[in-house]
């Protein structure tokens, strides 16, 4: 992480719009802290304001604010950034503070905030605060609510946090384009009793995705819905963190959806309940036990569970191509083609060409040359081979061993023994089936052969 203390020097770099910070002054702009890398930090108690219970950005981290009088103070940049998407690809994005997504904000149920919003992209923008409760004159709605922010300026909002809850923020100015980029970011409201609502862990993300050309770097952003990227925290599996915990731990998982469809978000090995979403917390009496839950668009959900079960647990999209990487939408199913002769033929005319899909897979064993900068659809090892997977995938890792705060990852799980699936090596009988089985529905055993005449229908309309 570092910061900008000379963001605001040179001739004539960013002027900040006096009309817009009149009240506070131009002069009491906080510093605009600026995060390199997309590692998963996890952040400190809070130095001054209100104490809470921090959460956990995966692949991200959280906005550091000043005290001003009472009042809780960011600073957010609009700018164009590059994120890596996992080792080997990195995306020409948009964001806030050097990253997209930007920085998760954290504050107390009660806080007055005061965001100072900084424009450095080549076009107007805004931020809308999804799901708070202030005042309409900073709704962040551009045209409708407020001018918009134009290039080089800087506007503040400023609202007391009245609920407690999760939340996002993103642009209302030509959405198409500034969403599509990437640009969109979390917001916490902790309870003022920071002992309510409280668990062990609390990890959020929110789901993105990108349609990026393999080859190339920036997304194609009048794409509606055939992406070819989907990313937690503009991340893709290998390349996001896993979630570590302590067995035991009550764990909090909270999930913003700002893509174009909806995500069956699925954990494996446990249940969990939904206890939040942008509308408030979920009522005891109202909750039930799934294993997924699915996450519409501009939706958020929080969901908790006990980690009582040790071991590396999947947690991801249940749409099968959404764990997938850059992949092609036109490419037909070749399952059952033989293709041998045809494949030589091809090769003396593309060498190296590959043939995809005549057994079925597996498409993380294949190793044909990509273009610089792409992914292949399905890689990350695991400790008995290739996961096979990509996009909206990662692992929850519980350990008895892991301790209280600890967020390292502790490696691949040791199945004590006897409880790991195995290799059957006696003889294995053949499959015997049953003379009546089917029905109407299939042909019996030995049936006789039938042959089918087809005709023509007759009447005027026969050709």
């Amino acid at each position: 992480m570092t910061s900008r203390r000379d963001f605001f020097k040179g001739a004539g770099a960013l002027a900040v719009s006096s009309a817009a910070v009149s009240r506070v002054g131009a002069a009491s702009l906080p510093e605009a802290v600026v995060m390199d890398n997309a590692s998963t930090h996890v952040p400190p108690p809070p130095s001054d304001g209100r104490h809470f219970n921090p959460v956990v950005t995966l692949n991200g981290w959280s906005l550091p604010w000043r005290m001003n009088h009472g009042v809780k103070e960011f600073h957010l940049v609009a700018e164009p950034v590059v994120r890596e998407l996992a080792a080997g690809m990195k995306a020409n994005l948009w964001g806030y503070n050097g990253q997209s997504p930007g920085p998760t904000i954290e504050v107390v149920e009660g806080d007055r905030v005061r965001i100072f919003v900084t424009n450095r992209l080549p076009e107007h923008t805004s931020v809308h605060w999804h799901g708070q409760r202030l005042p309409n004159g900073m709704d962040g709605v551009s045209g409708l609510t407020q001018p918009a922010i134009a290039p080089g300026k800087t506007f503040v909002y400023e609202f007391e946090a009245r609920r407690a809850g999760t939340f996002m923020y993103h642009p209302h100015a030509d959405e198409m384009a500034q969403m599509a980029m990437g640009m969109m970011g979390f917001w916490v409201t902790h309870p003022k009793d920071h002992t309510q609502h409280a668990v062990d862990r609390d990890f959020v993300f929110l789901l993105s995705a990108y349609d990026v050309t393999p080859g190339a770097a920036t997304p194609n952003i009048n794409t509606m819905l055939e992406f070819n990227l989907w990313t937690f925290n503009s991340r893709v599996f290998p390349g996001i963190d896993a979630l570590p915990v302590r067995q035991g731990d009550k764990v909090r998982i909270r999930v913003g959806n700002l893509t174009m469809t909806n995500h069956p978000i699925h954990l494996h090995g446990h249940e969990f309940q939904v206890t939040g979403t942008d509308g408030g917390w979920t009522p005891a009496a109202a909750r039930w036990p799934e294993v997924t839950t699915d996450i519409a668009v501009g939706q958020m959900r929080a969901i908790e569970f006990v980690a009582a079960e040790p071991g590396d647990w999947a947690l991801h999209c249940h749409k099968s191509h959404h764990t997938m990487n850059a992949m092609g939408h036109a490419v037909p199913t070749m399952i059952g083609v033989d293709h041998r002769g045809i494949a030589e033929k091809i090769n003396q005319l593309i060498p190296g060409y590959m043939v995809m899909g005549e057994k079925g897979g597996s498409m993380g064993a294949m190793r044909m040359a990509l273009p610089d900068n792409t992914l292949p659809m399905m890689t990350g090892q695991g400790p008995f081979g290739g996961v096979e997977m990509g996009g909206m995938f990662t692992v929850l890792k519980v350990r008895a061993e892991q301790r209280r705060g600890d967020y390292r990852d502790p490696g691949w799980y040791q199945h004590p023994p006897g409880t790991r699936a195995y290799e059957w090596t006696g003889a294995v009988p053949a499959a015997v089936r049953a003379p009546g089985s089917g029905g109407q529905a299939m042909p019996a055993i030995d049936a006789p052969e039938v042959e089918v005449t087809v005709r023509k229908p007759g009447g005027q309309h026969g050709h």
